[in-house]
């Protein structure tokens, strides 16, 4: 487990460009993404797309689904306005499974049977002030070195 105290939306950013240079090496992971409305997991995202020369990152939360390519392919989804699995499978969920590239899920909490058991979880919490947050980072495989 690893955790980080931030107190701005960049030091979450880091956060999250620190997860995707620990990950870089593999040609797949899923990051499911926990944690209250506007509490940072976007910013999370976009730090972690920043380490792979992807900028412009944006919620999902209408289009569901946004793909970036850089260095890597990050497909980012938004699971909030998701009522089941069917709905799920309906966006070409297992599609984005079996590419290479990093999949990440917001609103993991939405549809739990469809986070696999192997996927790093992301929990961002707020804690003291307008922009503090605690983001604990768990199941990180280790290095392919």
């Amino acid at each position: 487990m690893t955790e980080y105290l931030t107190s701005s939306p960049e030091e979450t950013e880091a956060a999250g460009e620190e997860l995707a240079a620990r990950l870089s090496d593999r040609p797949f992971a899923f990051v499911a993404l926990y944690g209250e409305l506007g509490v940072g997991k976007t910013a999370f995202v976009r730090g972690f797309c920043r380490f792979f020369g992807i900028d412009r990152v944006k919620s999902p939360t209408y289009t569901v689904v946004n793909e970036y390519k850089g260095r890597a392919t990050v497909i980012h989804m938004d699971l909030y306005r998701l009522r089941d699995a069917d709905d799920l499978l309906s966006v070409g969920y297992d599609d984005y499974l079996s590419r290479r590239g990093f999949l990440l899920t917001e609103w993991s909490e939405k549809i739990p049977e469809a986070i696999p058991d192997d996927a790093i979880r992301v929990t961002i919490a707020k804690t003291d002030g307008e922009n503090g947050r605690r983001i604990v980072i768990e199941n990180v495989p280790e290095s392919n070195d």
